[in-house]
């Protein structure tokens, strides 16, 4: 058995693709397919191409997709969580459960979906994360 990918359904595929980008994903390959009127979107870190992916599927069709949240969630190990997070937060993203412990952290896709990262090991606590309150849910 091999692990191929996670899907979520997107609305704005260019959106979808900048937060990724953001994370450290790339886009790695793309079919449309005309006669069922969708776009797949395969998105990986570095090295994990065909190992573990996160596959965007965009229907031509409008679709309201509703709050992402039955979903669970996605979650990435990084480098350094506060980079990550300042990134993220330079580009307009809400940091809904802020990296307070130097661990963990939330975000969300522009569909709602949600997105833990986690630091590869800790790093101490430090400002102005370590005071930031959770905004939303996640």
């Amino acid at each position: 058995m091999k692990y191929l990918h996670t899907m979520i359904r997107v609305s704005d595929p260019q959106a979808t693709i900048r937060f990724f980008e953001l994370i450290g994903l790339k886009e790695v390959r793309r079919f449309d397919n005309e006669g069922g009127r969708f776009t797949l979107i395969f998105l990986a870190a570095p090295g994990q191409e065909g190992v573990a992916e996160v596959e965007l599927t965009h229907n031509w069709d409008p679709e309201d997709y509703g709050g992402g949240r039955n979903f669970g969630h996605l979650a990435y190990r990084v480098d350094n969580i506060y980079e990550t997070c300042q990134r993220l937060m330079d580009a307009g993203v809400t940091i809904n459960r802020p990296p307070r412990d130097g661990h963990m952290a939330f975000v969300k896709t522009p569909d709602g979906i949600s997105v833990e990262l986690l630091q590869d090991g800790r790093l101490d606590p430090a400002k102005p994360w370590a005071s930031m309150p959770n905004v939303g849910t996640w």
